[in-house]
């Protein structure tokens, strides 16, 4: 049977369903593009914001039994000064590049937006997770409906270009942000982004990370990442991104019956290699055709049937 591993999300066709995750090789367009040559179907860079951040003191990262755990801290170059370093990657890539942007207030969302639709990319990813500073309690903007859908709007009001709007987990019900958000204007979702965690050193009675608390990603996050896209596939008609802990084919399987067309890989990486992509994509056709299954579009939500 041949296997048809293409996808679409709205009308942007990826030759396969991987995409390399915002924020964990893409710090360049060097490495952007090389991640593409490995295999991705897609890239998204490191999330940019208005200006310069040197992000949290070391240590930002701990693996531990079933994943990792990190606070990094945003660190990037601000937008105006890594125009260029996406401009290289959407020329040379050879894949579709989704640039990625946070903002510590709903304007500089909006701003950052504005800057890298000069490059008129295909889409933008808003990463919703980072605090809102202009709040007396920091609360991140994907925690509350209201807050991620008022930053959705602003991004529509200063870009014509389609946006992701990228979601937390740690939310009492995701249908609602996933309603509010689309109601705002997103044209697509990736879901999730880490999870609140802590590890903790017995031996000096700390926590380890620098920040004390950080963002748990991996294995451990894939159960939680696909309940979250299969519920956001119930509650809206949008193409999803799948996000946490794909590592292998059948974890890639997994995001699409639950009801994503796409997934992003982050920590797979550091268990497979940069060749993760074309290894996961080898399982997936492996998958699909012992399983009858002979284009992604046929998988897609197949778990909700």
């Amino acid at each position: 049977m041949q296997i048809d591993l293409s996808t679409k999300i709205l009308n942007i066709r990826l030759s396969n369903p991987t995409i390399l995750a915002s924020g964990v090789m893409g710090v360049s367009g060097a490495a952007c593009v090389y991640a593409a040559k490995k295999g991705a179907g897609a890239i998204v860079p490191k999330s940019l914001g208005p200006k310069e951040r040197e992000g949290h003191a070391n240590p930002v990262l701990v693996e531990f039994d079933k994943g990792f755990l990190n606070a990094v801290g945003l660190p990037n170059s601000g937008v105006d000064n890594s125009l260029g370093e996406i401009e290289f990657a959407m020329k040379n890539a050879g894949v579709p590049v989704f640039p990625s942007l946070f903002g510590g207030t709903k304007e500089e969302f909006g701003y950052v937006a504005e800057r890298l639709s000069t490059l008129n990319p295909q889409m933008l990813e808003i990463n919703l997770s980072c605090p809102n500073t202009a709040s007396d309690f920091g609360e991140a903007f994907a925690l509350n409906e209201k807050a991620a859908a008022e930053v959705i709007r602003i991004v529509k009001s200063k870009t014509k270009v389609p946006i992701i709007a990228k979601l937390a987990p740690n939310v009492p019900d995701i249908k609602k942000v996933a309603r509010a958000v689309v109601e705002a204007g997103a044209d697509a979702i990736s879901a999730i982004n880490t999870m609140p965690g802590m590890v903790i050193n017995v031996d000096v009675a700390r926590p380890v990370l620098h920040n004390r608390q950080g963002g748990v990603s991996g294995p451990a996050l894939k159960p939680v990442a696909v309940n979250c896209v299969y519920e956001i596939h119930k509650a809206v008609k949008v193409p999803i991104i799948g996000i946490g802990g794909v590592t292998t084919g059948e974890d890639a399987v997994e995001f699409i019956m639950a009801g994503a067309c796409a997934v992003e890989i982050g920590t797979g990486i550091y268990y497979r290699g940069i060749d993760v992509f074309r290894k996961v994509t080898a399982e997936m056709e492996e998958i699909m055709q012992r399983n009858g299954y002979s284009s992604i579009k046929e998988m897609v939500g197949a778990a909700h049937k």
